[in-house]
C-alpha cells in the first residue's frame, strides 16, 4: 500500500517547475530552428550522421552535454528530470546528434563509483571535446550479463561489439568485458591500435549504430574488477527511462501530426476527422500518449530520486513508452493515408525511430517479463 500511496502522490502532485518548463521552451526553440525536417533528412544521409557545427553550438552556448555531469567535473549538475525533458524534446524534433550515446555512457561513468575514470573523461564530454558510447551488446544481441562474451586481462579487451550506438564517430568507448572476476567496464579510446569501427546498416537512418571490433585494444578500467554487471544494470534501467522520455516526445509529435491533417484534409465535402473511424483513432492515440507520459514521467522521477521503486517502473515506462510510440506513429500513417507512405513525408521518419527504439534495451515483451519478475510475479 505504501508503494501505491507513494506512486499515486508522485503522479497526482507532479509538475514542472518554472525553471523546467524554461529549459524545455529553450530546447525546443534551438531545435526547431536546427533540427527541422530538411536538416534530419540531410544528416541521416551523412556518414557521421549529424553536425559537427550543431553539435558544438549545443555544448558552447546550450551545456547540453554537461546537463547531468556534477559541477566538479565541469557540468551543469542537473538531475534526472531535466535530462527526461531534452530528451523528450530531441525525440519530438528527431535529431540526429550523438547525445543520447554520450549520454550512456556519461550514466556509466557516474555510476561507477571511479573517482579517477570521473575526473579523466567527464570534463571531456562536458565540454563538448568527446562523444562516448556505451559498448555493451554483441553480436548474441541478448540483454543480460550472459551475452556479455567479450574479455579482458583487465589491462587490454578482446571480442566483438555489435549494435553500438554512435559507435563509428565516440572518442571515447566504455566497454563491458569479462575477466576472472566477472563483468567489468573497461574505457577505451576509438582510436587506439586494435580498434576498428564498421558503420552498419539501419532502418533508422536518424540513429546510426556501429559494430566495434577490439583485438587487444588498451583499456583503462572503471569501477572495481567484476563489478561491471551492477552497475550496467542501474545504467541500463536509467537507459530505460531517457528512452522513455524521448519515445514521449516523437509520439506527441504524431499525435499533432495526425490531428492537424484530420482537421486540414476534407473528404466529401468535410474534414476528415469529423468520420467516426478517424475520430476514434485519434482519441485513442491521445489517451495512449497521455498514460505514456505518465509512466515516462514518473520514470523520471524515480531516477532523480534513485528510489526502490526504478527498476520496476523503469521495465514499466520502456513497455509502455515502446508501444504507445509505434502504435502511433503506425496509425499516423494509416490516417494520412497514400501520402503518409510516401518517402517525401516526414510520418515514416518517425515510424522508423519508433520501431527502433522499441527494440532498444529489450522489446516490450522482454521488459514485461523483466517487470514481472522485479516485482515477485
Amino acid at each position: 500500500m505504501a508503494s501505491l500511496d507513494i506512486y499515486l502522490t508522485g503522479i497526482m502532485n507532479f509538475a514542472f517547475t518554472e525553471e523546467q518548463d524554461q529549459l524545455r521552451d529553450f530546447v525546443r526553440s534551438f531545435l526547431s530552428e536546427k533540427s527541422p525536417e530538411a536538416a534530419v533528412r540531410e544528416q541521416m544521409e551523412t556518414e557521421a550522421g549529424y553536425d559537427a557545427a550543431v553539435w558544438k553550438q549545443m555544448s558552447d552556448q546550450m551545456g547540453l552535454p554537461a546537463l547531468i555531469i556534477p559541477e566538479e567535473h565541469g557540468g551543469q549538475g542537473f538531475g534526472f528530470v531535466e535530462l527526461g525533458i531534452v530528451l523528450e524534446e530531441m525525440g519530438r524534433a528527431l535529431l540526429c546528434a550523438p547525445f543520447f550515446s554520450t549520454t550512456l555512457a556519461t550514466l556509466a561513468l557516474l555510476h561507477s563509483d571511479d573517482a579517477d575514470a570521473k575526473k579523466a573523461h567527464l570534463p571531456g564530454i562536458a565540454c563538448g571535446e568527446t562523444t562516448a558510447t556505451l559498448a555493451y551488446t554483441e553480436e548474441n544481441g541478448r540483454w543480460d550479463d550472459s551475452g556479455i562474451e567479450a574479455t579482458s586481462d583487465g589491462n587490454s579487451v578482446t571480442g566483438t561489439k555489435s549494435f553500438v550506438i554512435d559507435g563509428h564517430t565516440a572518442s571515447l568507448l566504455i566497454v563491458a568485458a569479462r575477466t576472472e572476476q566477472g563483468v567489468s567496464l573497461f574505457a577505451v579510446d576509438s582510436s587506439a591500435e586494435g580498434v576498428s569501427v564498421e558503420p552498419l546498416a539501419t532502418m533508422d537512418q536518424t540513429r546510426k549504430q556501429a559494430k566495434v571490433t577490439l583485438d587487444g585494444a588498451v583499456a583503462t578500467p572503471v569501477g572495481a574488477d567484476g563489478a561491471g554487471w551492477e552497475i550496467l544494470q542501474t545504467v541500463l534501467d536509467l537507459a530505460a527511462v531517457a528512452l522513455a522520455a524521448e519515445q514521449v516526445g516523437g509520439a506527441q509529435f504524431v499525435l499533432e501530426m495526425a490531428t492537424q491533417y484530420a482537421k486540414d484534409r476534407v473528404q466529401f465535402g468535410r474534414p476528415i476527422g469529423s468520420f467516426q473511424a478517424i475520430k476514434h483513432k485519434c482519441a485513442d492515440m491521445l489517451v495512449e500518449v497521455e498514460s505514456a507520459k505518465s509512466a515516462a514521467y514518473y520514470g523520471m522521477w524515480c531516477a532523480s530520486e534513485m528510489n526502490d521503486e526504478l527498476a520496476s517502473v523503469a521495465s514499466l515506462a520502456k513497455a509502455y513508452c515502446s508501444d504507445a510510440y509505434f502504435h502511433a506513429a503506425a496509425e499516423n500513417i494509416q490516417i494520412h493515408g497514400g501520402i503518409g507512405f510516401t518517402w517525401e513525408h516526414p510520418a515514416h521518419l518517425y515510424f522508423k525511430r519508433a520501431k527502433s527504439s522499441e527494440l532498444m534495451f529489450g522489446d516490450p515483451a522482454y521488459h514485461r517479463e523483466q517487470l514481472a519478475q522485479r516485482i515477485g510475479l
